[in-house]
């Protein structure tokens, strides 16, 4: 995203354009900056060869996958509906791990089916049911045990899955009690230790912690995991967050670990190969004054982005038209739900706006869409990958007649 002669543009492509012909609330997404981070990730890592899974809940759009797929990664799904979207991207089974605290008979009996690469159990029960099944199918099942480090990411409490008081994985000593469970049974095969401590982690001491976490569990274990799944997490800048994550740093403290431990690393990334590829256009409907701050009424709403509403997220907001004027009162965007926290951000000093003046809500491409809803029976927005000069229609713009 940047201005050109004052007009906002998207690869080459100005928001008002796309906006006038495909109208709006739209989700644009450009393919050169998920080609960058994609690249990016993999060199940062490149001297432990990991397993890059894309983490489909952050978006679940099948031709975006079907992109990324082309890049070689793999998927970390935790539903059902998830796995079949990645096989239907054509990713391989065995680049796919199942994730997830409740996974049903059925879901487990479709990943047995497929011949994944790993179900990442969450619980003994969830073990003993895997088990179950496979019995029944005469599988020998490759699983994985999510252990729960008690390792605070310290990020926000909403997105924290890491810590003790998490519905998330299992503590040591249920881990042990899995672990000698397994190596008695004919129809698992355990070959994963899998940990993922939270999202939007910006600094590489909570990983560090993590790691000398998984460290003593497996020398306790005296246990050879052929992988270790590490989750994904790594955050990235929402415009207020000066502060990236240094991948350099924590390749560095893995390959410290991989000294004493020959196993492969399995990444799940989602945000930081997907969170900064999309934008959300959106048009001005109303602007309304009082005697503290100007409202500025879209036609984007929390349904279409509800992040700000369910965490207190903070989007940066661009004017697609840079006005050189800038008005110094506090300028709050807001949508038409009738919610009092279907507001996106307030910002003071903002350019000079106008009613039907295109915006644009930032580094979106990460729990936007996959979030959205029909709350207030409001259609779900229109996808767009942008490509130098070229727009390809993703996901059509709901119609009323699909929800009526």
């Amino acid at each position: 995203m940047k201005y050109f002669n004052k007009i906002l543009k998207i690869e080459n492509l100005s928001i008002d354009k796309i906006a006038k012909k495909f109208k709006t609330p739209s989700y644009c997404y450009s393919y050169n900056q998920l080609k960058k981070n994609i690249q990016n990730f993999k060199k940062s890592f490149r001297s432990i060869s990991p397993l890059i899974c894309f983490s489909v809940k952050s978006n679940a759009n099948i031709n975006l996958i079907k992109e990324i797929k082309k890049f070689g990664l793999g998927a970390d799904v935790v539903s059902m509906g998830e796995l079949m979207i990645a096989l239907k991207a054509g990713i391989n089974p065995k680049k796919i791990v199942f994730s997830g605290v409740g996974k049903t008979p059925r879901e487990i009996e479709f990943a047995i089916k497929k011949k994944i690469l790993l179900i990442n159990a969450e619980s003994k029960s969830e073990v003993i049911e895997i088990e179950r099944i496979a019995k029944l199918k005469k599988k020998s099942v490759n699983i994985g045990i999510r252990l729960n480090p008690n390792t605070d990411a310290k990020t926000l409490t909403q997105i924290s899955t890491g810590k003790k008081d998490d519905k998330f994985g299992v503590n040591d000593k249920i881990f042990f009690e899995i672990l000698k469970y397994c190596k008695n049974s004919k129809n698992l095969n355990l070959q994963c230790l899998s940990v993922h401590i939270g999202s939007q982690i910006l600094n590489n001491k909570p990983y560090e912690k993590m790691l000398q976490v998984i460290e003593k569990i497996i020398n306790k274990s005296n246990y050879n995991f052929k992988f270790i799944d590490l989750g994904g997490g790594m955050g990235i800048s929402y415009g207020q967050e000066t502060k990236k994550l240094n991948y350099q740093k924590y390749c560095i403290a893995i390959k410290k670990f991989l000294k004493n431990h020959k196993s492969k690393i399995i990444f799940e990334p989602g945000r930081s190969i997907i969170g900064n590829t999309g934008i959300l256009i959106s048009k001005i409907i109303y602007i309304k004054k009082n005697d503290k701050k100007t409202f500025v009424i879209l036609d984007a709403a929390m349904n279409d982005l509800m992040r700000p509403a369910l965490y207190g997220a903070k989007h940066k907001i661009l004017a697609s038209k840079k006005r050189s004027r800038k008005i110094n009162l506090t300028h709050e965007f807001v949508g038409p739900i009738c919610e009092s926290t279907d507001k996106f951000i307030s910002l003071n000093n903002f350019h000079e706006l106008k009613e039907k003046d295109f915006i644009t809500i930032c580094d979106v491409g990460a729990y936007g869409m996959s979030l959205s809803s029909n709350y207030n029976v409001r259609l779900k927005p229109l996808e767009l990958l942008i490509r130098g000069s070229k727009v390809k229609i993703i996901r059509k713009r709901q119609k009323y007649k699909d929800l009526i």
